[in-house]
């Protein structure tokens, strides 16, 4: 065997950038990225206001769908994931949240020994570079650049206002001391444009000269010698190339890619491979389960100002806004206008809180599409931390056919009254004062939504992901038999073989995901390189003192 890389890394996506950024730190160290996707230059990616587009273009999304959900009147919610230089850091919103304290320490304490809040906040730190957060809390010579947008539009205010009339809190960033609240919100983009892990990790590390990308590369499967991974098989124009590795594999091909190319290469759940032609290699049952999203709905309101952004959608009002964005950065494209966000708990009894929201000053579909009521404005609103469970199963040996994709959503008999909740603590806030001026009727649900059965049956309707999957290779304890990948990030009983990207997340985090995918590339580096981790944090972060006695 003649190994060319010292390492090849499956996937250039929030994990894979950044491991590969690491790990190129080391001037003789040779890596090699694989990458399926293309370039990232066009307009539609860089530009942060025209987010609704890459991930609707088949240029630069897998185009997964998921299985059809009975909960959801039999509807099957789409899964974009990008198929892009910079993976779906490169087609997401740019909202960036850490996720809570509660988060880490839950992974800690179900086996994720060293992934505790007080030993994931040094890594955020180590990646960031903060614009406008909290000191001490937030980084400040890292390669992600964290912003914010200007929150010109009043609406803003009025949200965070009403959200303080409501019995809640202001937070200046949830990403610091306080994530409970309503805030500002970050956003990864730079100098007007979309901060992806492409930009901030991934070029660096290719300008050193020792990381090499090659792209429309198909993986196939991992090459193995016993119980040592040595290598990649992968497709590039038809033909089949083996590549092969000194130090290690490792596979960030996301919560969809990595279960998936695990399967076929003979590790997952015996009954899943056998159905799918695959030769069992190592029987691990968790390999494509434990599958969870945000599950989230648009509770639109018209507004009685014509302040919102409907008046920039229009074809001349966007000509005019790309003109200004293309040559100078500026200018309403330079903000993906998620400007607000929010959280809160949504019962007394509940440490943390377990509902997110994103503020919107205009009322609109991921997709583009606008009600034909004109001016509104929209809370994007959901639980954080469903109970339902989900799989990803490949369905025979070929690494183009998509795998099964089934979530299960809204299965958990907890799940609807949770979200039934959202939708009434939200109608509160609404009703506060600050709205007054803006606040006209209720698009949707409609204000005739009131009762469970109503609001359940808007839900089913209209619930739509966040595209926030993750958890299909969890990361615990050699002896759990559904982990796959242990706390130094090696999946379990094999050699030279890692896993990082959000799949390896043990549960879902509050919040978007990019950042904990991007801190996870930046803690499994250090354990890829056999280097100590970074000293424990210790910080408090805040958790309410009353939150066994109250919801606020």
């Amino acid at each position: 065997m003649n190994a060319a890389h010292d390492y090849i890394i499956i996937g250039s996506g929030s994990a894979g950038s950044t491991i590969a950024y690491r790990l190129g730190e080391v001037p003789d160290h040779k890596v090699l990225v694989l990458e399926f996707g293309g370039t990232d230059m066009g307009p539609f990616i860089q530009m942060p206001a025209a987010l609704s587009y890459p991930m609707n273009m088949k240029q630069y999304d897998w185009g997964y769908k998921a299985e059809a959900e009975d909960s959801l009147d039999g509807r099957a919610l789409v899964c974009p994931r990008g198929k892009v230089i910079g993976g779906s850091s490169s087609i997401n919103g740019m909202i960036y949240v850490r996720g809570n304290v509660g988060d880490y320490d839950h992974w800690q304490e179900t086996g994720a020994t060293g992934w505790s809040y007080a030993d994931v906040l040094p890594y955020f730190r180590r990646m960031e570079t903060s614009h406008g957060g909290e000191a001490p809390w937030r980084g400040t010579d890292g390669p992600l650049h964290i912003t914010r947008g200007p929150r010109d539009n009043p609406l803003h205010d009025a949200f965070v206002n009403a959200s303080v009339e409501a019995g809640y809190h202001a937070t200046d960033d949830y990403n610091g001391h306080r994530q409970e609240g309503m805030g500002p919100a970050d956003m990864t983009v730079y100098k007007g444009r979309r901060w992806s892990a492409a930009n901030a990790y991934l070029r660096p590390a290719i300008a050193r000269g020792n990381v090499e990308l090659r792209t429309a590369v198909m993986v196939d499967q991992l090459l193995f010698k016993g119980k040592k991974c040595i290598g990649v098989r992968y497709q590039k124009g038809g033909k089949i190339v083996e590549v092969f590795a000194k130090k290690a594999v490792i596979l960030s091909a996301g919560a969809i890619g990595s279960p998936a190319i695990l399967q076929r290469s003979g590790i997952g759940p015996k009954e899943v491979l056998k159905q799918a032609g695959v030769k069992v290699r190592a029987d691990r049952q968790g390999v494509g389960r434990n599958l969870q999203d945000h599950l989230e709905v648009y509770f639109q309101i018209a507004c009685k100002q014509p302040i919102t952004l409907y008046k920039h959608l229009n074809v001349f009002a966007k000509a005019w806004i790309g003109f200004k964005w293309l040559f100078f950065k500026k200018g309403l494209g330079a903000s993906n206008q998620f400007e607000s966000l929010g959280f809160i708990r949504s019962d007394k009894n509940i440490s943390y809180p377990d509902i997110q929201y994103h503020f919107l000053p205009v009322a609109i579909r991921y997709d583009g599409k606008a009600p034909a009521e004109g001016h509104g404005f929209q809370l994007h609103v959901g639980p954080m931390r469903s109970k339902s469970r989900g799989h990803v199963h490949i369905k025979d040996t070929h690494p183009a056919t998509a795998p099964e994709i089934k979530f299960n959503y809204l299965s958990h008999k907890d799940d609807m009254p949770e979200f039934r909740k959202a939708l009434r603590l939200t109608r509160e806030i609404l009703s506060q004062a600050s709205f007054d001026p803006y606040r006209g009727h209720e698009i949707q649900p409609g204000d005739d939504k009131v009762s469970d059965e109503a609001l359940d049956a808007f839900i089913r309707e209209h619930a739509e992901s966040a595209y926030h999957p993750c958890g299909t290779c969890k990361m615990g304890d050699a002896a759990d038999p559904m982990a796959v990948v242990s706390p130094d990030t090696k999946v379990i009983g094999f050699d030279n073989l890692f896993c990082a990207d959000s799949s390896i997340f043990p549960r879902i985090t509050n919040g978007n995901l990019n950042a904990p995918s991007i801190m996870t590339g930046e803690k499994a580096s250090d354990h890829i390189l056999g280097k100590a981790p970074l000293p424990k944090a210790n910080d408090v972060p805040f958790i309410h003192p009353n939150w066994q006695k109250a919801q606020r």
